[in-house]
C-alpha cells in the first residue's frame, strides 16, 4: 500500500502548493492520484524528488499488503 503524507508534510514544511507542482509539470490526473493514495510512476516520483529537492522517502512510505498463506 502506498502512502504519500510525508509528499504533503515535505510540500506544507517547502511551502511548495499543488498548483506549482502543475507548473513544473505534474499532471492534475497524476495530483489526484496522490492524492488519493493510488500509483504513480517512478518517473514522478524522480519529478517530484527533483521539484522538491528531497528523498524518495519524503514522498512515499510504502507498507507491504499482507497476504494470507494457507
Amino acid at each position: 500500500m502506498y502512502n504519500y503524507d510525508p509528499l504533503w508534510k515535505t510540500m506544507k514544511a517547502k511551502d511548495v502548493t499543488t498548483y506549482k507542482l502543475i507548473k513544473c509539470g505534474i499532471e492534475k490526473k497524476t495530483i489526484y492520484n496522490l492524492q488519493h493514495n493510488k500509483n504513480v510512476t517512478v518517473i514522478t516520483l524522480e519529478k517530484l524528488c527533483t521539484i522538491l529537492d528531497c528523498s524518495v522517502e519524503n514522498i512515499v512510505e510504502i507498507k507491504p499488503n499482507k497476504i494470507e498463506t494457507k
